[in-house]
């Protein structure tokens, strides 16, 4: 086993600490191999950009705005799906099939409440996710000042969260609310991490990804009442997305137009270039931007805690996701995943340390024979 030298962020060794010489070179390999693949976001398709119009803004709000007119039709006593219906019409969406249309779960909250509350509201979920994950993060690290670059880092990743004019956009709320599940687990105290988690997917049903991974990782560790828990949520949103289909099948019209469908396989390189795009990692060059990216999912592997191994396995399975069904102008699924993206390079320092020290470790054991 190599040296174990003391860390130098973290309060304990991380995963890679005394690994032997051989694995630690393998592991960089890998890690160089990761940051190749990041660095295919550079000629990877890039989202619709926005125009630098300013008579263009609505048309780069198209998305929110017609979420917003759901909003405000159903406060004036509209029905749900007769009205979103036509504003997708009128508005040029597809209509068809039934998961063009969002679950009602947002607009109904939203519409019941002035947009001011909607708004504190929003900002109260942001600080919660900060709260929260401070509180995740406690005795991670040796000292507070890496912790606060690591809460630092939450919100770099969480942004465009806070921008009042997108507090109609589905995956901003689910996207903080699966960053707030994440943050409340703990192997011993489950319930609530899933009771948040099956709000995101009320919002937005492609957390249910989220609530796959962490049911999957559940059986895995041998948790048999969680997975079973995370299994019942997922069973009370399948009710909901069933009654969601057969109220969309009261109102949809054979003209009704149809969606392009999610088989974009646009490749790792457009989830790079995503959560570039959607994180504080905008204001960088790509060619900078993506290796942090590439960075920031290995941190992840080098916390040596079954949240650490959690949050790497969500991260992973967006990242399947986004690669194979993602369309350039469905970029922000990587919204559900972005908030906590970033923190992973917090744990960066104490791996690269402990795998260089591995992979250099030339110490050799000489056996000597003495002749008396």
């Amino acid at each position: 086993m190599a040296r174990v030298s003391p860390p130098l962020w973290l309060a304990q060794p991380s995963r890679f600490a005394g690994i032997k010489r051989r694995p630690a070179r393998l592991v960089l390999a890998g890690l160089a191999l990761l940051i190749l693949l990041s660095l295919s976001a550079i000629i990877a398709p890039s989202p619709p950009p926005a125009s630098p119009d300013p008579a263009a803004a609505d048309s780069d709000r198209a998305d929110v705005l017609l979420y917003e007119s759901i909003v405000a039709a159903v406060r004036g006593g509209g029905d749900y799906y007769s009205v979103a219906a036509q504003a997708q019409r009128s508005g040029g969406y597809p209509v068809r099939p039934f998961v063009t249309m969002r679950l009602p779960t947002l607009a109904i909250v939203q519409a019941a409440l002035p947009r001011p509350v909607t708004i504190l509201l929003l900002y109260l979920l942001c600080l919660a996710v900060l709260a929260a994950w401070y509180v995740q993060l406690g005795g991670v690290f040796a000292r507070p000042p890496p912790r606060l670059i690591a809460l630092a880092l939450v919100g770099c990743g969480g942004m465009i969260f806070v921008q009042t004019n997108l507090v109609a956009f589905h995956e901003v709320w689910a996207g903080l609310l699966v960053a707030l599940s994440l943050a409340v687990w703990r192997d011993d105290r489950w319930v609530e991490a899933v009771a948040i988690g099956a709000c995101a997917m009320l919002i937005r049903e492609t957390a249910a990804l989220y609530a796959i991974v962490m049911a999957l990782c559940a059986l895995a560790g041998g948790h048999r009442r969680e997975a079973i828990g995370w299994a019942v949520a997922f069973a009370m949103v399948g009710a909901a997305v069933t009654a969601h289909y057969f109220a969309w099948s009261a109102i949809i019209l054979p003209s009704d137009p149809a969606g392009p469908g999610w088989s974009g396989l646009l490749g790792f390189g457009f989830f790079v270039k995503a959560l570039s795009v959607t994180t504080a990692l905008s204001v960088l060059p790509p060619w900078i931007a993506a290796p942090f990216v590439g960075f920031a999912l290995f941190g992840w592997l080098a916390w040596r805690d079954p949240a650490a191994t959690r949050v790497l396995g969500v991260l992973g399975a967006y990242a399947v996701l986004v690669s194979l069904f993602c369309r350039t102008d469905t970029y922000y699924w990587v919204l559900l995943v972005a908030p906590v993206s970033l923190v992973g390079l917090a744990f960066i320092p104490d791996a690269l340390r402990d795998l260089y020290v591995a992979a250099l470790d030339s110490r050799r054991i000489t056996v000597t024979r003495s002749v008396r």
